[in-house]
């Protein structure tokens, strides 16, 4: 296996404000964008050759990561100028592969962290000699999720909407968001247009007698789709529970990059990340948190599991729970944020703006 093409075309809506400056690939977790630990896995699986398939916010992937050469990859670019899903996403770049037709060609979308073993679903797809390949995953409740029932061998059988009875639910296993492709298969995918690969390349495939394998591996997964889920990945990262050599750092409770500044009486905990030139003052409090580049988190703030925007402002004695708060956004002194709630980019909340009763 030496190509790929990786799936970073999304706007990332679920996870506003943090993608309004920038594409979800593209949001630090554990200190680097996320990307970079997609292709840092990629690369330690063998992948050489990797086709970013790109959309929103197409102009800033390669002049962070160029020809990939940093990462001893050979990186290109394909942005699609209007959206095609994802399989006319695929269709859309496949003229920059080298696979012959019966070649096999890694696909993975640009929001799933996982510890995938990607050579493991390589020699899948090739001793099954499958035309597709899917990593599946079980979850303990599918009913978000399409099902993929597969047959003894691993052979899928079926895709399943989201089921919406108890008598639905045929399976725990869902389409984990990677695949094997042959080349010839990818060149089949109408051209031009919209295309799910979800809704009519696999059931057509399927229809057609094609053999799609599925492949059950149920290590790390985790859609990063919410702010909630982003954060508890990149403490995951951090943590070491979910894995990457892009992590640049030890695995611990907390990870500080260069630049950043941190009270000696501050307490980071829960795989922290305080990104470059971030300031964290006295007495403070993180758990579970990313705290983006040159940030200020004031003296006495407490934040648990919350992203702090890059160029944001934490006031003194403020808590955070569960909360977003955009790039440069200013969350002045003694206000407490709570569920989820999000502060958007440039944001100027005043002091003891928001507060919550001890009985809510």
């Amino acid at each position: 296996m030496t190509e790929a093409i990786l799936l970073v075309g999304g706007k990332g809506t679920r996870l506003r404000p943090l993608t309004v400056h920038t594409p979800k690939p593209m949001v630090p977790a554990a200190g680097v964008p996320f990307l970079t630990h997609q292709l840092a896995r990629a690369r330690a699986a063998g992948v050489e050759h990797i086709v970013l398939a790109t959309s929103y916010l197409a102009e800033v992937f390669e002049p962070y990561f160029g020809d990939g050469a940093e990462w001893g990859l050979h990186l290109e670019y394909v942005t699609e100028e209007e959206p095609l899903g994802t399989g006319g996403a695929i269709r859309n770049v496949a003229h920059r592969l080298h696979s012959g037709p019966d070649d096999p060609v890694l696909i993975f979308n640009g929001d799933i962290l996982t510890g995938l073993d990607i050579a493991a679903l390589v020699r899948t797809h090739q001793e099954t000699s499958a035309d597709v390949s899917l990593h599946l995953t079980r979850v303990e409740d599918p009913r978000a999720y399409g099902l993929v029932p597969t047959d003894d061998t691993g052979r899928v059988t079926a895709f399943l909407e989201k089921p919406q009875t108890p008598e639905e639910i045929v399976t725990d296993q869902i389409n984990a968001g990677a695949y094997v492709f042959n080349r010839s298969v990818i060149d089949s995918i109408p051209q031009g247009r919209p295309v799910s690969v979800e809704r009519e390349t696999f059931p057509g495939l399927l229809e057609s007698g094609a053999h799609l394998q599925g492949m059950v591996d149920s290590t790390y997964w985790l859609d990063l789709g919410t702010p909630q889920a982003f954060v508890r990945g990149s403490a995951d990262l951090v943590l070491g529970h979910a894995p990457s050599p892009a992590v640049p750092g030890r695995h611990g409770e907390h990870l500080v990059l260069e630049g950043a500044d941190v009270a000696t009486d501050a307490k980071l905990s829960g795989g922290t990340v305080v990104g470059s030139g971030a300031r964290i003052g006295a007495g403070a409090r993180i758990a579970g948190s990313a705290v983006l580049a040159d940030a200020v988190v004031e003296p006495g703030a407490q934040i648990h599991d919350s992203l702090i925007g890059a160029g944001a402002r934490v006031g003194a004695r403020t808590v955070l729970s569960g909360a977003v708060i955009g790039d440069g956004a200013t969350v002045g002194p003694d206000n407490e944020l709570r569920e989820g709630i999000r502060v958007w980019c440039g944001a100027d909340l005043p002091a003891a703006a928001v507060r919550f009763s001890s009985d809510q």
